[in-house]
């Protein structure tokens, strides 16, 4: 999101003396036209961002500028403070506590409890998953390799030894963002799929050639088409890969596991068509047989 990154910018500005457009663009993962853009807005909302030519140019925020609670409305506090709240719900942890607490120290209703909130976060986890993330969180403070029992979207259980890099929070969903040592490879975990979860003595450091993994599974690219009678759930169900054609919706979207796409599809009954792939159809209709010979035989 845009926003995330001004606010990044920002910070990055506030924290170093000086940094280029090309290590802006680098760290938020955008073109160099783009930082240009991101900066003229900035200093458009008040923040005097200066720039500099030469080889040790780049920019910086003018000398004597800094920002105070002035500079963030009540509307502005509550969306940190119930970030926080819920960050601390789901992981807990001392560091949340302390910020909620700097947090209404600079803005003390905050905690009113009659105050009405506009926007409320949810990065809730079950027990599990928030015992499994404190020891994560512990791992990655202390740079320790950790080793689990994994088990994949289509069932395989493989044992892993990780180095943990990051949490990362997406779609209600929990993962581990780090460095696999059985696959060589830097990879996404899903935090509802680990078990045996223990940090080793073993510490271990940044690697040069860490890289972003591209996909987290391999899934199956399909395309959906359903009758307006289930538009309702559809919309609910599949809320940013819907396109609404008038007499009918189509959704394109991917699955990770073709037990969970059968079983979405079953539930739909006659309301849904699989427009593609073609296996996914012959897999659908071979499940489908199955059932009838439950049946009848």
């Amino acid at each position: 999101m845009r926003l995330d990154r001004l606010l990044g910018i920002t910070i990055e500005l506030l924290t170093k003396k000086r940094v280029t457009a090309t290590e802006l663009a680098s760290r938020f993962e955008v073109s160099v036209r783009t930082i240009y853009r991101d900066i003229e807005l900035i200093n458009q909302a008040g923040i005097p961002v200066t720039s500099f030519s030469g080889t040790d140019g780049g920019y910086e925020i003018m000398d004597g500028f800094f920002l105070t609670k002035q500079h963030f409305s009540i509307d502005d506090f509550s969306v940190i403070y119930n970030l926080l709240k819920s960050a601390d719900g789901a992981i807990g942890g001392q560091q949340f506590i302390s910020l909620i607490n700097k947090i209404s120290s600079l803005q003390p209703s905050l905690s009113n409890a009659e105050r009405q909130d506009k926007i409320i976060f949810d990065l809730s986890a079950s027990e599990e998953e928030k015992e499994i993330i404190r020891i994560i969180m512990e791992a990655i403070d202390q740079s320790k390799r950790i080793a689990l029992t994994y088990t994949n979207a289509t069932g395989q259980i493989s044992e892993r030894k990780i180095e943990p890099l990051n949490l990362l929070w997406e779609r209600g969903i929990w993962y581990l963002d780090g460095y696999c040592l059985s696959r060589k490879d830097k990879r996404y975990f899903r935090v509802s799929r680990m078990s045996n979860l223990k940090v080793l003595e073993e510490q271990f450091y940044l690697r040069a050639d860490y890289k972003r993994p591209v996909v987290r599974e391999q899934g199956t690219n399909v395309h959906l088409r359903f009758d307006l009678s289930a538009q309702e759930r559809v919309l609910e169900q599949f809320p940013v890969e819907f396109t609404h054609h008038g007499d009918f919706i189509d959704v394109k979207t991917i699955f990770y596991s073709r037990d969970y796409a059968i079983s979405v599809i079953l539930s739909y009954g006659k309301n849904i068509k699989i427009i593609s792939p073609d296996d996914l159809k012959d897999d659908l209709i071979q499940t489908i047989n199955d059932i009838q010979k439950v049946y009848f035989g």
